[in-house]
């Protein structure tokens, strides 16, 4: 959503204070946490929620993961094979990011006194190579969501665990942890062993 719009975002008009520019559909429910429906959280972004994790796709065949640090006004990207995505490409996929989110943050704060905390700045971003797992190709999207994965849990520096050898089972608890997430799904009553059988991180 916020690649492809980017264009009309930045070929639209804004006021005299820089804003009225026109967002991506959907964006004010992405800040308000009201999407997507089956897990809203109802958490507004600045305000609840200070970090967002999200997937990018590059070109249909590669996927690398970002985590947004709206305090530090930051982003870094976790890359699985930093030489597939050179850093003139990889700073075109990253500008609807660093210039789009700290506008969403201004356009769509409910009152003065929130606005007046941000900037229509663009953030800056990273791509960190050191303590960063790679992979063989075909592996990027399982890395992608485990990058993720562990830094929200605090698993910083990333795991030894997490490495190419353990990537058949780090996919297969991966697979397993998103369809015991499926909503509606009654499930197991018993899922420890399942779980304890595929930990990587013990």
């Amino acid at each position: 959503m916020w690649r492809d719009k980017y264009g009309e975002f930045k070929s639209s008009e804004p006021d005299h204070n820089g804003l009225g520019r026109r967002l991506p559909g959907g964006s004010w429910d992405l800040y308000a946490g009201i999407v997507p429906t089956f897990c809203a959280s109802n958490n507004t972004w600045g305000v609840d929620i200070d970090e967002i994790y999200a997937p990018v796709n590059f070109q249909n065949d590669h996927w690398i993961a970002i985590w947004i640090s709206i305090p530090k006004r930051h982003i870094v990207v976790w890359d699985s094979i930093v030489n597939h995505i050179s850093k003139v490409e990889l700073d075109e996929i990253m500008k609807p990011f660093l210039t789009m989110v700290p506008y969403l943050l201004v356009e769509c704060a409910y009152t003065d006194e929130e606005r007046i905390k941000y900037s229509l700045e663009p953030f800056t971003y990273e791509r960190p190579t050191v303590g960063v797992p790679q992979c063989i190709a075909g592996d990027c999207g399982v890395y992608a969501l485990k990058y993720m994965e562990c830094h929200a849990l605090g698993y910083t520096p990333f795991p030894a665990a997490f490495c190419e050898k353990n990537v058949k089972q780090i996919r297969e608890k991966m697979a397993h942890d998103i369809f015991y997430e499926t909503p509606g799904f009654e499930g197991i009553e018993d899922k420890t062993s399942y779980y304890n059988d595929l930990d990587t991180y013990g």
